[in-house]
């Protein structure tokens, strides 16, 4: 059994990651500086290799650049020092020991450590690296500041990258099935997440897609008066379920990636396990001081409370004195505007010019943030999501109001829906894939150009980006268009995705057709995010995220609006011609809305969150937990009485 174990340990040694951090070092113009960075540099790659790291220099075009990969043994006693928090068998989060590591769970991949855990400890062991001159300062910060060294950065698994490639980008057979085991494996938990929830959102749209189209092709006869309730209780039933369904597939993932059974119960009992000597040796605090700092926690708690009121009270009022008036401008434009070339064109400038009016209040969100009293990055994120998309809500649906309530032409809302549609995706689709490559472009010209005019270059010779690591750093960064301080890129995409849903929600019995629109839409949107990230942009910084978080909120959300709104249009159900009347009676459809809302609350009960299996593993692991608590505290209990003794 020892003699396994240690065959274990030697295979997981020798096991050695590609080269994925990537340091980019400029070239200086001056001698005297390009010598002294030279040396500095030298002494960062004996520091780097002392480390147990494995360096390959490669000079480029634009710098120079340390590719770094890393053997599982130096990663493994990184994380030992980190004190990371790994997985076991029995279902507890335990501290990361090298030498126990056959207690601890791999990943689907079979690796020992997630892409997240692996970026962690390679950050750890280059910026663990001290300053000679001067205690406790990293030399690589020192570097940094000092502009020998310019950015820390992930690289692509070129093996790896080229397999999703053909695999997940490039494969069109089936428009929504992924691959989302080896989507986790290299991009980390949350981009993995957002793809198979676009993945099943799309599919789920092909059941309310194909309902609408046949709304549009069959003739019920006497019954069509019934055909737009129906398809709406069907709407609002579907979108319901799908977010239940989801939230299944969402444990069920975490379940199969080890990350949902670290729940707060293990977390708990693990704090339990590493203060329990501390807890049975010191002596409890003062009723006073206790008192003082509960009063303490309640007036940060109430603090807190009060700045998110003034900062939504600011992006309110910006919406009602610089918003509205905008929106109410372009609707009125596009009322006397005749033509419908012009109309696609004046749809076409509104919104780019909203695109930029709301990442400016994006951008301010951000720094209101800071000086909310948020507890955490987590909550932070939150309190972001929430006043952008009001921005967003705002800009996106108040034109469509406004049509609605005013003119109450249900012919001209369905043509300004498709309108909106329409060129809101192409615009998304082009602004979003066409700006990195336009960035790397004349980033990659800049850095040629530049390098054909200086001197050690040899006159009449080509010069070109011959190396991978090069090309990706030239490639811009996936980030969020209001700014990297809080979210990634997965910010603009969610935002996309819970726009789209409130649109074909809210208007779902004005133009039910808008459903085949989105799953076209979407079929199409999982294929080039997936080109986005593989081949246009950095490989991203892996965040931890276990679920789709303040997003969620904002999709049920939207399945209220869409119950208040649909019943508004059929309040007033249009004839042949497109007028609107009174029929078939307010009474019923307000009878029609409070059955939707206890089916929208009611609903959500039937539907267990997570499925049996991962119910079944939590409760053992639980048990296990509580097992081996019990016997530590019994050793603790008993060791404290024989000191006593």
């Amino acid at each position: 059994m020892g003699a396994g174990r240690e065959e274990g340990e030697g295979a997981v040694e020798e096991e050695a990651t590609g080269y994925e951090v990537g340091i980019v070092v400029p070239k200086l113009s001056r001698a005297a500086a390009a010598g002294a960075a030279e040396d500095c540099l030298a002494r960062l790659v004996r520091e780097l290799e002392g480390a147990g790291l494995l360096v390959e220099r490669v000079r480029g075009v634009p710098a120079e650049f340390i590719k770094l990969a890393a053997p599982m043994g130096t990663l493994g006693r990184a994380a030992a020092e980190m004190q990371m928090k790994k997985l076991t068998y029995i279902g507890m989060e335990l501290q990361f020991e090298w030498d126990q590591v056959a207690a601890f769970v791999r990943q689907p991949d079979g690796s020992l450590f997630s892409w997240r855990e692996r970026y962690c400890c390679f950050r750890y062991l280059i910026y663990g690296i001290e300053f000679h001159w001067k205690q406790n300062e990293s030399l690589l910060t020192r570097l940094e500041s000092e502009g020998v060294v310019k950015l820390v950065f992930p690289l692509h698994d070129e093996i790896k990258r080229k397999q999703l490639l053909r695999n997940w980008a490039l494969n069109w057979l089936d428009f929504t099935w992924q691959p989302i085991d080896e989507i986790y494996s290299y991009f980390g938990t949350k981009i993995a997440t957002y793809f198979a929830f676009l993945g099943m959102y799309t599919r789920w749209l092909f059941f309310p897609a194909v309902f609408g189209l046949a709304t549009q092709l069959i003739d019920f006869g006497s019954l069509q008066w019934l055909v737009l309730p129906a398809f709406f209780i069907f709407v609002i039933s579907w979108a319901v379920f799908f977010l239940q369904f989801w939230k299944r597939k969402n444990s069920a993932l975490l379940a199969r990636w080890g990350i949902n059974c670290s729940l707060s119960e293990y977390k708990s009992m693990g704090n339990e396990l590493d203060s329990l000597g501390d807890a049975l040796t010191i002596e409890e605090k003062k009723f006073s001081d206790v008192s003082a700092e509960k009063r303490k926690l309640q007036r940060n708690e109430w603090f807190g409370v009060l700045l998110r009121i003034r900062n939504n009270a600011i992006i309110v009022l910006a919406i009602i004195c610089l918003q509205l008036p905008f929106e109410l401008a372009y609707a009125h434009l596009y009322e006397i505007t005749e033509t419908e070339v012009m109309r696609y064109l004046l749809t076409a400038i509104y919104l780019v010019a909203i695109q930029y009016y709301t990442r400016i209040g994006g951008k301010v969100s951000v720094n209101l943030i800071k000086y909310e009293n948020n507890q955490g990055e987590e909550s932070s994120s939150a309190s972001l999501v929430y006043k952008v998309f009001g921005l967003y809500f705002m800009q996106s649906y108040i034109g469509l109001f406004y049509h609605a309530s005013l003119y109450r032409d249900i012919l001209a809302l369905r043509q300004v829906l498709i309108q909106r549609l329409i060129v809101s995706q192409v615009l998304e689709n082009l602004i979003e894939n066409s700006i990195p490559y336009l960035k790397y472009s004349y980033k990659k010209y800049i850095a040629v150009h530049k390098k054909k005019h200086e001197r050690e270059s040899p006159s009449g010779k080509s010069v070109r980006l011959s190396t991978r690591v090069e090309k990706e750093y030239l490639k811009p960064s996936y980030t969020a268009s209001i700014g990297a301080e809080l979210e990634d890129g997965l910010f603009d995409d969610f935002l996309e995705l819970t726009l789209q849903f409130g649109m074909i929600m809210m208007f779902a019995c004005a133009f039910p057709l808008i459903f085949c629109f989105a799953a076209l839409n979407n079929a199409t949107e999982i294929r080039a995010d997936a080109l986005k990230l593989l081949v246009m942009l950095k490989r991203p910084v892996p965040r931890a995220a276990a679920t789709i978080g303040a997003w969620l909120n904002i999709f049920q959300f939207l399945v209220v609006m869409a119950i208040c709104t649909n019943c508004l249009l059929l309040v007033c159900l249009y004839d042949a011609e497109g007028n609107w009347r009174i029929e078939p009676g307010l009474a019923a459809i307000l009878i029609m809305e409070h059955a939707l809302l206890l089916i929208k609350f009611g609903f959500s009960h039937f539907v267990p969150e997570e499925p049996a299996w991962v119910k079944a593993n939590r409760v053992r692991y639980v048990a296990q937990a509580q097992n081996v608590c019990s016997k530590q505290l019994l050793k603790s209990i008993s060791k404290l009485d024989a000191k006593l003794d």
